[in-house]
């Protein structure tokens, strides 16, 4: 599975990369902090797997790292996507990281 770092998030955004962000948690999750993006909490992504883009690379972003490493086994093996990146240590690690102003829970 390949991974991508907050860091490298950052810059890739700031260099206006075409990407998506999907976002796996919950939404009380998703509304402490975000990046924005698709939120598809992981349990209802069989039913929205059309929302998830096969054209551009997909960060997939949850707390740690962990139900988005799922999400991404789970889209790969059941759907074939190939273009799924997973944000190494999750929205905790661009909060510790990249935004020191954004919540952290």
């Amino acid at each position: 599975m390949e991974e991508i770092t907050a860091l490298e998030l950052k810059e890739r955004l700031a260099h206006g990369h075409k990407l998506q962000l999907l976002d796996v948690r919950e939404p009380v999750e998703f509304e402490i902090c975000n990046l924005g993006g698709e939120l598809i909490p992981v349990g209802e992504l069989p039913k929205q797997v059309a929302r998830v883009r096969r054209d551009v690379p997909v960060v997939v972003i949850c707390h740690h790292g962990f139900r988005s490493a799922q999400a991404i086994n789970f889209l790969a093996q059941r759907y074939g996507y190939d273009n799924l990146l997973n944000l190494k240590g999750g929205i905790h690690a661009w909060a510790t990281q990249v935004d020191p102003e954004m919540r952290i829970y």
